[in-house]
């Protein structure tokens, strides 16, 4: 199974979110389906059906994160392969819910937590095959508040068309 952790965010910001994907100029992105709209906080890769149940102990009990969307991102920076929106971590709920699901994920043997430091941002439309990529994104974004719903384990199925995710687990959050 190839999994990972990320934080839902509310219909609203989905809406919001997609928005920008679709404004995108659609001959050097394809976006994203609202439906797959997340932060990931932790990618596991391919794991084992039996390492499950462990990974899902470590989702409970997490507070709801004050957040807002930020500016727009081409990510990496350099030769970028994606279009992205920032999460702006308004009280820090997040850098510390992502560490926290990061090193208990570790603790248990799962995970490899990454070397650069966490950035909080949402994928919403991906570099299409033999583009270039631009050097700016031009595409305006509702910078609205929001709180995170759920913390969900997902199993991403790779397709030609982009991936798809199927929701393992989910832990709504305080």
């Amino acid at each position: 199974m190839r999994l990972f952790v990320a934080l839902d965010v509310p219909t609203a910001t989905r809406d919001a979110l997609a928005a920008v994907g679709a404004a995108a100029d659609p001959a050097l992105w394809r976006a994203v389906a609202p439906s797959s709209l997340h932060v990931t906080l932790a990618f596991l890769g391919a794991r084992e059906p039996d390492d499950v149940a462990p990974i899902v102990a470590s989702l409970d009990g997490a507070p709801a994160p004050a957040l807002a969307l930020g500016s727009v991102l081409l990510l990496p920076p350099r030769h970028a392969r994606v279009l992205a929106v920032a999460v702006e971590d308004r009280d820090g709920t997040l850098g510390g819910l992502q560490a926290r699901v990061s090193g208990a994920l570790a603790a248990a043997g799962l995970y490899t937590p990454e070397k650069r430091p966490f950035r909080a941002h949402v994928t919403v439309a991906r570099l299409r095959p033999r583009t270039r990529p631009p050097r700016d994104a031009v595409v305006a974004v509702d910078r609205q508040e929001f709180s995170g719903e759920a913390i969900t384990l997902y199993a991403s199925h790779l397709h030609p068309s982009g991936a798809r995710y199927e929701a393992v687990s989910r832990a709504i959050l305080k």
